[in-house]
């Protein structure tokens, strides 16, 4: 198979979407090449990394930091939901 083409298939090398053989066939051919060698190997190391990280977590508590920075910038915004209770001071209250 051409070099070109197999270069251009190092993506989906990467996220393990080829066929087998194809897959087995692009290995072969970075034996020849290290550079090409090189990226497969990084970009299916960096693929793995990615799939395997949970992702940010959005909780109340990244919310109610996002709306404060929003109205710290000037925006107008007016949640649908009313703010939560313990985020409020309590005062003591003097007689």
């Amino acid at each position: 198979m051409n070099n070109d083409l197999l270069k251009k298939l190092v993506d989906l090398y990467a996220e393990r979407d080829l066929p087998s053989e194809l897959e087995a066939q692009m290995e072969l051919a970075a034996e020849a090449d290290p550079l090409m060698k090189a990226e497969m190997s990084s970009l299916r190391q960096t693929v793995d990394l990615l799939q395997q990280d949970p992702g940010p977590t959005f909780n109340e508590e990244t919310y109610q930091r996002i709306l404060m920075k929003l109205y710290a910038r000037g925006a107008a915004i007016e949640p649908k939901a009313p703010a939560p209770t313990y985020l409020q001071y309590h005062l003591p209250i003097q007689g």
